[in-house]
């Protein structure tokens, strides 16, 4: 019985492996199917003498010739889809590599995002990360490109540390996930638990390189003990990420709290190969003058970052972001540029 087990999940294994070598087959040549309809459009539109007018008839002639030849999925939106596609990657090497690494699914959605870098990031974290669609969405969705303080601050050319650490930190984080009462006083305790309980999707919120070590991890002294609310390790970063929830507003004894955990942790459990400790405290709300007159504007390795219950609509996240981005002394960010409607794609 037990060869026979063995047999049947050598078999299973071969089947799977082909019909997913299969599925990635059709995607790349679908892809780039996509992206040479997208050529031809483009080629065709530049013959126009009124571009936007004789593009509009061009593509809602070619949707009725191509649906009555192939059925649905080639919809004037879709066609759009085809065309905007090329325009953001005109170059066909880089296409091959996104056909074998990408699916249609993704690459729609991430040709949407409103900057070249931001179309970058999505689809270096898209395939480093092996995110999901909806994965992928989600991150678009809460604009998590833009809330990385990378694309919200100059780091100081003295402060290569703090600069390595932009690229993970993220200000507000969006935890709509964790379900919890749109308003009203909330216990640090509920939230931790909350956290602890989608901790899968909060490492997603937190981005990439972070794994769990522990929650309320004791730091004892000869004579104080000190419990950290939530300690995570990034393997990129090769350093401790110490996380002290704060449900009320950020106050000097916050930071000066935290300031303490990251030097005990540092003096006390950092190991000689890990790199000096980040902490980064979540609260629900911050006072722009606490911050600014703390230890946390000089500190490379302290950061505050605000959180929200429920999912912001786009013009909120924005807003939100445009005044971090003034509260740490960053430089302006361009609105996302507007797009046509979306459909349902092929």
């Amino acid at each position: 019985m037990g060869e026979l087990t063995r047999f049947h999940a050598d078999i299973k294994a071969i089947l799977e492996q082909a019909r997913s070598k299969a599925r990635s087959a059709v995607n790349s040549a679908m892809v780039e199917a996509y992206w040479l309809v997208g050529q031809r459009i483009v080629q065709e539109e530049q013959q126009g003498q009124h571009k936007a007018q004789y593009g509009t008839r061009l593509m809602e002639a070619l949707s009725i010739a191509l649906t009555a030849d192939f059925g649905k999925g080639f919809s004037y939106a879709n066609l759009y889809n085809f065309r905007q596609f090329y325009r953001v990657f005109p170059d066909q090497q880089i296409l091959y590599t996104l056909c074998r690494e990408l699916s249609w699914s993704h690459l729609r959605l991430i040709i949407r995002a409103d900057s070249p870098k931001a179309i970058e990031y999505y689809c270096k974290e898209a395939r480093e990360q092996n995110w999901t669609v909806r994965q992928l969405e989600r991150h678009i969705k809460t604009q998590s490109f833009q809330r990385l303080l990378s694309s919200q601050v100059e780091a100081p050319t003295d402060s290569a540390a703090k600069a390595a650490h932009l690229d993970f930190i993220k200000d507000p984080y969006v935890l709509e996930f964790l379900q919890l009462p749109e308003s009203g006083q909330l216990k640090e305790s509920a939230l931790e638990q909350a956290i602890i309980d989608e901790l899968q999707k909060f490492l997603l919120e937190l981005g990439k390189g972070f794994s769990f070590v522990a929650r309320q991890m004791r730091i004892s002294t000869e004579t104080s003990h000190f419990f950290m609310d939530l300690v995570f390790y990034n393997y990129l970063l090769k350093c401790f990420v110490i996380i002290d929830l704060k449900t009320g507003k950020l106050t000097h004894q916050d930071i000066g709290q935290m300031d303490m955990y990251v030097r005990m942790f540092d003096d006390l459990k950092r190991g000689e190969d890990d790199n000096p400790t980040i902490g980064i405290i979540l609260c629900d709300s911050k006072d722009e003058t606490v911050v600014k007159y703390s230890v946390i504007q000089e500190s490379r390795q302290l950061f505050a970052s605000k959180y929200q219950r429920i999912l912001p609509t786009e013009e909120e996240l924005i807003a939100e972001i445009e005044r971090e981005k003034r509260l740490i002394g960053g430089r302006s960010h361009e609105r996302p540029l507007s797009d046509e409607p979306d459909e349902n794609t092929p």
